[in-house]
């Protein structure tokens, strides 16, 4: 018995190019942070996607906790998800690579343009109905998003981008906590010192460098 085929139903161009763009991403799982590489953090290097799993959590509780709504929470979830979706494919390049910030961002749009290609199927969107979406708009909002927080200039790239680097040094000082690093870590906490963008951004790097402070001083009195 056959079953008729609804007019919403997804294209088979947009089941593909979504699995096209799912498999790529994957590439976050199985790109370790260059940075805990480098410095021979352990028991276990954190992947792109850790970082930005944890991320997202961040930008989501923080944006919550604007009492003025300063922020739109669904844009910075969105943001944080995305932020470093072109690492995919180009890796986790950081200022140690000896790639300038233009070669690196050139190098990303590149990569995020290709991935968000996938995601499109031009002249379907204009014959969508209002308040309907399809592959093509989403691939663009991801590449809108991406770009926003690249520039760095509205009040949620700033956020996000002050979760990037909170994450990063919570992160650091629980490599601390382990105890099993190779190097010192010491530089990821002075990156980010005087460099916060946000009001909240401030104040959780203070509660991180406070316990940070508190471990040192109980393992000099053990």
């Amino acid at each position: 018995m056959s079953t008729a085929k609804d007019s919403s139903d997804p294209s088979p161009s947009d089941v593909s190019g979504a699995i096209d763009f799912f498999t790529v991403a994957r590439g976050l799982k199985t790109t370790p942070r260059t940075g805990w590489v480098r410095q021979e953090a352990g028991p276990r290097i954190e992947s792109v996607a850790d970082h930005s799993w944890r991320i997202t959590v961040m930008a989501m509780v923080a944006a919550s906790s604007d009492n003025g709504n300063k922020y739109d929470i669904n844009k910075c979830i969105k943001m944080a998800l995305v932020h470093d979706l072109a690492e995919a494919t180009v890796g986790d390049i950081t200022p140690y690579c000896g790639v300038t910030d233009d070669d690196k961002h050139a190098q990303e749009l590149v990569a995020m343009t290709e991935l968000t290609s996938k995601l499109t199927n031009l002249g379907l969107s204009a014959n969508l109905s209002n308040g309907e979406r399809n592959n093509d708009m989403v691939g663009a909002e991801i590449m809108d998003l991406w770009k926003e927080y690249e520039v760095g200039e509205t009040a949620e790239a700033k956020l996000v981008k002050d979760m990037d680097k909170l994450e990063m040094i919570l992160q650091a000082l629980e490599y601390e906590q382990d105890g099993k690093n190779g190097k010192s870590l010491d530089g990821f906490f002075g990156g980010t010192r005087g460099k916060w963008k946000t009001p909240i951004g401030e104040a959780w790097g203070k509660e991180i460098e406070s316990r940070r402070r508190q471990t040192k001083a109980e393992e000099e009195r053990s």
